[in-house]
């Protein structure tokens, strides 16, 4: 790639801080190749996303098989659904056509993906052994996918993905994040009429209770950016600013970690093998032991900065 165009490429990415190795250097370079593609076609990145959408769900319906063909079709959707996932981004940052409909609709591409995905799983496992046991998965497993799904994997990506744009908010400022607010979409909600909106504001009530669920894992965060709101309104000092990504930087692998790409090739190692139920306790154990790690490093330094923050000030009154 000549530096013209590496420079065209760059320009789709989020943050070198926030953007994974793997994502980099093969999911980016394939999803900014799609972008230039729909681009030529004049292709809203909206409509890319609801591409990724139905990629996601028929790779997971591919992971209710046994057999290995239908499983290798489930892992080849689901990166492409991936290749989508990162396409509509960049395009919409190429283009200049970012929207919160598109912002809503991103990460409700996601969960469609792993609702279908863990279906499938329940469904693929509900008559084989428990390992070491003469016990049927059955419900077990039924509540199993529950739990990791509806509590763990929820909360998981939500807060990794908080968490980055969060870091995106202090090293580009508002324009360059996508840091909302519950109390900004709740508002937005109530301000939109159901009469020919009813699609739009029914995603706006999820949303709105999508960054509120962010915002109850992070009271030390909001605690601090109540604090700096107070003293400065919309424009943090730039050194505040660089402390507080210096802070935030370690942890930004962790959050990525949390998110895809991880996760993905564990599943697709465990259906490959024939041992979903594998996805489901590495899901249970690793994922969430470091999503206790990261939300607890988080919130530590987030309570430091504000009691420096607040010494800093005492002193200079």
């Amino acid at each position: 790639m000549d530096k013209g165009k590496k420079s065209d490429f760059n320009g789709t990415l989020k943050s070198q801080d926030t953007e994974e190795w793997l994502d980099v250097v093969f999911t980016r370079p394939i999803g900014y190749r799609w972008a230039l593609f729909f681009n030529k076609f004049n292709v809203h990145p909206n409509v890319v996303t609801i591409l990724s959408i139905i990629l996601g769900a028929c790779a997971g319906v591919m992971f209710y098989f046994h057999d290995i063909v239908h499983n290798i079709i489930g892992v080849l959707l689901l990166m492409w659904a991936n290749f989508y996932d990162s396409c509509d981004g960049q395009l919409a940052r190429m283009t200049g056509k970012k929207t919160r409909l598109g912002r809503i609709l991103d990460g409700f591409a996601g969960d469609v993906w792993f609702f279908a995905i863990y279906v499938s799983i329940v469904l693929r496992i509900y008559d084989d052994k428990i390992p070491f046991t003469d016990v049927n998965w059955g419900v077990w497993g039924f509540l199993l996918a529950c739990l990791c799904g509806f509590v763990f994997h929820a909360r998981q990506c939500g807060l990794a993905d908080y968490y980055r744009n969060i870091h995106l908010f202090f090293i580009k400022g508002e324009s360059g994040s996508e840091l909302d607010s519950s109390e900004k979409e709740r508002a937005l909600y109530h301000e939109t009429p159901w009469k020919g909106n009813w699609l739009w504001k029914l995603s706006l009530f999820f949303y709105a209770r999508y960054t509120k669920g962010q915002e109850r894992q992070t009271p030390e965060f909001q605690k601090l950016m109540q604090r700096l709101k107070s003293i400065y309104g919309g424009n943090i000092p730039q050194s505040f600013r660089e402390k507080f990504r210096r802070c935030s930087l370690p942890l930004m692998k962790y959050a990525n970690i949390l998110t895809f790409n991880t996760r993905a090739i564990v599943l697709y190692i465990a259906c490959l093998f024939d041992i979903p139920w594998a996805y489901l306790l590495f899901e249970l154990t690793v994922m969430t032991a470091l999503y206790f790690y990261m939300r607890t490093r988080h919130e530590s330094f987030c309570r430091h900065l504000y009691n420096e923050l607040d010494e800093r000030l005492r002193n200079e009154n």
